[in-house]
């Protein structure tokens, strides 16, 4: 009957799969899957990645058109609500009649902008992966507790909730966080080894480094640094809490003023003594200083990744360059 929505699949390779909504961590898992799925089928898969700036009108056709060898193709769109109207319009009759051996990956904010398209897809039955901001605390928990089980582990409630308020509500973070632990850690990871992980190493810790740079304390977080890297704390780990603190302070300087603890903490996602200590650390920091140390994070993020030659050297630089960014007390 016309009008009516297609059922949807949950094949990871269906023609089209939508990646909805605004946490970063979840759309790049969710366009790894595909990848990884076509790579499975088809080693020789070509993966083309675009942002929505870069996919004009006729670029789709391009992209998706007959290959002499019938290659298996992955294409995926982010900001896929940003796309223009004409592009839209190509896009949506692609949904209409998707090519074979070919996956389209858009991933859309979910919101009202660019709503047409994802109405558009729903209806021809695409795959479907949600990927919303968690924002309830029992969320957290429950991404924590399916990160180790994940990662072929177990890990208590209690043990899930101590790794939440050590390390904060960013994804990213808490994922490399459960890395680390099931990489250090044998057996079942309850509390008492999250707090021996953490408060064993708090002197020499991501977080102790992290908090000397963003008080402006070079020496002192160099010889944290150089200490926790001697001791065995993952430089994931290092550059997650710096780029952690620093994102801290911009986004408490950039929230609105005047609003009672309890709903800037709900605001910002972080727990009320977080933005206490955050408060006392962004004294005299600026947009530029907070622009500045993010870029030199991500820079060392992807050294430590496999990015770079030396990985020490450039958390080093990290540290220095965010301590300098964060003026003198």
């Amino acid at each position: 009957m016309a009008g009516t929505r297609k059922k949807t699949t949950d094949d990871v390779l269906a023609p089209v799969t939508l990646a909805v909504g605004q946490e970063e961590l979840l759309l790049d898992r969710a366009l790894r899957e595909v990848v990884a799925a076509a790579r499975a089928a088809d080693a020789d898969t070509d993966v083309r990645e675009l942002a929505a700036a870069e996919l004009q009108p006729g670029t789709l056709a391009e992209l998706t058109s007959p290959s002499l060898f019938a290659e298996r193709k992955v294409v995926a769109v982010r900001n896929a609500h940003d796309l223009s109207a004409d592009t839209v319009k190509d896009v949506k009759a692609y949904i209409g009649a998707p090519a074979e051996e070919i996956t389209l990956v858009l991933l859309h904010a979910g919101g009202p902008k660019g709503k047409g398209l994802l109405d558009a897809a729903r209806k021809a039955g695409a795959r479907e992966v949600a990927c919303a901001k968690l924002t309830k605390p029992a969320d957290r928990l429950a991404f924590v507790r399916g990160e180790f089980r994940r990662l072929g582990r177990s890990a208590t409630p209690e043990a899930a909730q101590a790794l939440i308020d050590s390390v904060g509500s960013d994804l990213r973070e808490l994922a490399s966080a459960c890395v680390q632990l099931t990489a250090d850690v044998e057996g079942v990871i309850d509390d008492a080894v999250v707090a021996r992980y953490y408060t064993g190493r708090a002197e020499a810790s991501s977080f102790a480094v992290a908090d000397r740079a963003v008080e402006g304390r070079a020496a002192e977080a160099l010889e944290t640094l150089r200490w926790a890297l001697h001791t065995g704390v993952a430089p994931v780990l290092i550059t997650s809490a710096l780029a952690q603190g620093v994102r801290s302070i911009g986004k408490l300087a950039s929230a609105p003023r005047g609003m009672r603890p309890g709903d800037l903490a709900r605001e910002l996602g972080m727990p009320p003594w977080k933005i206490d200590r955050v408060r006392q650390q962004m004294r005299g920091w600026s947009a530029d200083g907070v622009s500045t140390a993010l870029r030199a994070v991500a820079a060392a993020d992807e050294a430590v990744k496999g990015g770079g030659e030396n990985p020490e050297y450039a958390l080093e630089q990290a540290v220095i360059t965010v301590a300098r960014s964060a003026r003198p007390r």
